[in-house]
């Protein structure tokens, strides 16, 4: 009974007691700390230990540190706090226990919510992300940064002061899950938004054309050239490709975020005209240009002249032909003649090739001759050519003069050798020439001047040969004239011609129209009275 006595004495006593007090902060924001001070009102016992409660559970049991602090409120910790100690000497303790003191825990600021504007997005288009979210009034003051995610990756510079993030673009591989992180710098609270799944919608390609462009206008070979390759509308990667008709091979091909895409031909060859096509396909049903049928110019190559002359040597009067001819070069092609660098005309080839310019030449046509090639990309001018004129008009006429000559000389040659042979024959069988007889028969009849004055000396009844004809024409002849008598000598000359056998002989000399003179033929006619 004794030691139960004891017992009951000496046994701390845990009430709740009205000289124990738990102080505690009234109002207390996320990421403010929670300072807890267990505090008797009396103290005349000295305390031993203490102990801190949350919701019946303890926090922390010291019997050195007078209070407990929670350093960065969260809302979890909000609840009801308590605290208990002891006091008193070993053999006279008093324990008690303070009332509970609720301590509510306020939001900062809420949880943000990740907002897409627009919320399907078409690839290409821009895209808006928000966090939104804001302190407590109480809190106006606090300053909040926030910071955007896809797919565990920040995006844009990382933490900002802006709640919104604009994507300029949003194509189908930016498509994931995003979310956004807000939080304060003093005192540090970090809340993060939900999930959201992002996909952009894709766009399939239309409306496809293939245009070329040159820098100088017209596509020139050497030069450079750019086939363009564009869409109206599409969406995401789009691959263009380039296509020759004529072999339907690739001739380039590119794959790019845009709606157009250029192939660049930097040294064009005039083997690279033909018939274009492109293709573009972003993931969708592709689509084919129409056929551009692309032509390639060159220039003009330096031309060569040709003088076509009708003999080795040339005269005045003699026809030339300048023939020009560029080996390459896209027509028309538009020639220009020079002699001794003055114009002496043009000719056009519509299709290229060659020209000509026929000259009638003159004395002053001696000197050196040009063309130039011109097609509206460059002019090209050929390397002169020299053309001497032999001689003037006179000059010429000489050996056709002489050539006639010839003929007549050869051809009076061998009416001289018959009279030759015609004479001495006559001469054997003692007759004369017909020529003497005439003249001793004209002598014989001195009564027949005395007819007319007019009749001519018996000396006028010898031949006479003259020669008709200019000397610069090709015909050449010689007439023999006889005179008559008068009629009443009639009888004694016709006696005289029948004793005599007397002949008159003439000639016609020709010359052909052969060039080659002696080579013609030269009639000779004869006629007997």
């Amino acid at each position: 009974m004794l030691l139960w006595s004891l017992l009951v004495i000496f046994a701390p006593v845990s009430e709740e007691a009205d000289w124990l007090t738990l102080q505690a902060p009234s109002v207390v924001f996320e990421g403010d700390s929670i300072d807890l001070m267990c505090q008797k009102k009396k103290d005349w016992r000295q305390i031993n230990t203490r102990a801190y409660y949350k919701d019946g559970e303890e926090l922390h049991f010291s019997n050195e540190v007078p209070s407990f602090t929670i350093s960065h409120a969260a809302l979890s910790d909000s609840g009801n706090y308590h605290c208990s100690l002891t006091a008193g000497k070993p053999f006279l303790q008093k324990s008690g226990d303070s009332r509970s003191v609720r301590i509510e825990v306020q939001e900062l600021f809420p949880r943000p919510v990740l907002t897409v504007s627009p919320f399907w997005p078409i690839e290409g288009s821009p895209v808006t992300l928000t966090c939104k979210t804001q302190p407590s009034p109480q809190r106006s003051n606090a300053q909040l940064r926030f910071c955007f995610f896809r797919d565990g990756r920040a995006l844009g510079s990382s933490w900002s002061s802006s709640p919104e993030l604009r994507v300029p673009a949003m194509w189908s591989e930016d498509s994931g899950s995003y979310w956004c992180q807000a939080e304060t710098v003093t005192p540090r609270v970090r809340k993060q938004s939900l999930r959201s799944q992002i996909h952009a919608q894709r766009v399939p390609v239309s409306n496809i054309s293939l245009q070329i462009w040159a820098p100088r206008g017209p596509v020139i070979e050497g030069g450079n050239l750019v086939l363009l390759c564009s869409v109206t509308k599409g969406t995401g990667n789009i691959t263009f490709s380039w296509h020759r008709e004529a072999t339907g091979t690739s001739v380039g091909r590119k794959t790019q975020h845009s709606l157009s895409a250029e192939l660049e031909v930097p040294v064009v060859r005039e083997r690279d005209a033909g018939r274009y096509y492109c293709r573009a396909d972003n993931g969708h049903d592709p689509i084919q240009s129409k056929v551009l049928h692309i032509h390639v110019r060159s220039p003009v190559s330096r031309p060569i002249l040709t003088l076509r002359e009708p003999g080795a040597q040339v005269f005045p009067g003699d026809m030339v032909e300048l023939c020009c001819e560029a080996q390459r070069g896209s027509p028309p092609i538009l020639y220009r003649f020079y002699h001794e660098n003055v114009t002496l005309g043009n000719i056009s080839a519509p299709s290229g090739g060659r020209a000509s310019f026929n000259l009638s030449l003159t004395a002053e046509h001696s000197g050196n001759y040009s063309c130039e090639a011109d097609n509206g990309l460059g002019s090209q001018l050929s390397d002169a050519v020299s053309l001497t004129v032999t001689g003037t008009d006179s000059y010429r006429r000489d050996p056709v003069t002489a050539r006639v000559l010839g003929v007549l000389c050869g051809g009076l040659g061998f009416i001289t050798a018959a009279l030759l042979f015609y004479y001495w024959s006559h001469k054997r069988s003692g007759g004369r020439p017909a020529t003497h007889a005439a003249r001793d028969a004209s002598r014989a009849s001195p009564q027949e001047s005395a007819h007319s004055s007019s009749h001519p000396d018996p000396e006028e009844l010898q031949p006479e040969y003259v020669n008709v004809g200019p000397v610069d024409v090709d015909v050449v002849y010689s007439r023999v004239w006889i005179m008559q008598p008068p009629e009443d000598a009639a009888n004694t000359r016709r006696t005289v011609l029948e004793n005599e056998d007397s002949h008159v002989i003439y000639s016609d000399v020709k010359e052909t129209e052969s060039s080659e003179g002696l080579g013609g033929r030269t009639p000779t006619r004869m006629e007997q009275h």
